[in-house]
């Protein structure tokens, strides 16, 4: 190595210039090279967590492929058909829903002209924002308990816009159980079984196993269908019977 005492004062300023200017600009590489760290990391964090959050989104909202009912028809369900039939339709319903109403005449016809191809099952699915859906559900199994449920499910539903909004639904679906002769000495007793209350929220939470979040919501099968009209209805049922 050259000798420094033989550089001049020059020479030397130049040098000590130089390493100066080569410190502070590794220096400054290496904050630019740290910082570029701290920010990969912090992008891969941001990306990480909004990934996450989008995963999370698609489990919450979306149940996967076209759900299949887990919940087998047992002796307690309200059924109406062909009790022998391969084809089961599965209903989840509330009393107090506008568009139940809407679909009762449809599934009505559908079992009048069809019901020997099929099994139909009525479940109870009362929604939380329907006050009086849970009473009138209430009402339609204490009417069957003697006998008259489809009775009174039709006259609930044939007459929603009487007592859907009223604060007496209860006094008013005692007055369609008069009018089906029932025994309300029984009626009035049977309304208030916890057995009852039990089973509107056993077909409630059934409902829920199976992605239920809105009413109607129809099973062909095991399979969810959303048919828009009776032929809708009646197509799905010829499908099923190949």
């Amino acid at each position: 190595m050259e000798n420094n005492q033989n550089l001049s004062k020059k020479e030397l300023y130049e040098i000590n210039r130089v390493a100066k200017k080569n410190a502070a600009e590794t220096a400054a590489k290496k904050k630019r090279a740290k910082s570029a760290i701290i920010w990969s990391v912090v992008g891969l964090l941001v990306v990480g967590s909004v990934f996450g959050l989008i995963i999370l989104a698609n489990r919450s909202s979306d149940p996967g492929p076209s759900p299949i009912i887990t919940t087998a028809v047992s002796p307690d369900d309200l059924t109406v058909g062909n009790k022998d039939s391969k084809n089961i339709l599965i209903e989840y319903s509330d009393f107090q829903c506008p568009a139940c109403k809407a679909y009762h005449p449809l599934v009505k016809q559908l079992i009048k002209e069809h019901g020997q191809e099929f099994l139909f099952v009525y479940r109870h699915f009362p929604l939380p924002q329907h006050a009086q859906a849970k009473p009138a559900a209430y009402a339609s199994e204490a009417a069957a308990n003697q006998g008259k449920f489809w009775e009174m499910h039709d006259m609930i539903f044939d007459k929603q816009t009487d007592w859907a909004e009223k604060g007496n639904a209860d006094e008013i679906f005692r007055k369609y159980a008069e009018a089906l002769k029932l025994d309300m000495t029984k009626y009035d007793e049977d309304i208030s079984l916890p057995a009852i209350e039990n089973k509107v929220s056993d077909q409630y939470k059934s409902g829920v196993a199976n992605f239920v979040n809105s009413t109607p919501t129809f099973f062909l099968n095991g399979k969810k269908i959303q048919p828009r009209s009776y032929e809708d209805f009646v197509k799905l049922i010829q499908e099923a019977n190949g």
